[in-house]
């Protein structure tokens, strides 16, 4: 009975979180987008004041960073300090 009442509340879940799977995708994808602009904000001729300290997060950043510029349709990385490809 008590597996029978856990398949029924793991249907439920899955019946109510299946539609927002893709907004909630878009949202965390929208997310890492802007944590890559801000991270990259002082390449792009914006004042970064933590520009210093953000240099630390490049090497776990840079595929990320490759990925974006494909998924944005750029081949090659758009800013000349970064050769990711």
């Amino acid at each position: 009975m008590k597996e029978k009442f856990k398949r029924i509340i793991q249907l439920y879940d899955e019946m109510i979180s299946l539609p927002h799977k893709t907004e909630i995708a878009r949202e965390l994808r929208d997310e890492d987008d802007l944590f890559l602009l801000l991270l990259y904000s002082d390449m792009l001729g914006l004042p970064n004041p933590v520009f210093y300290y953000t240099l630390e997060l490049y090497p776990y950043i840079i595929e990320k960073f490759h990925d974006w510029h494909l998924r944005m349709g750029m081949e090659h990385s758009p800013l000349d300090g970064i050769r990711c490809c």
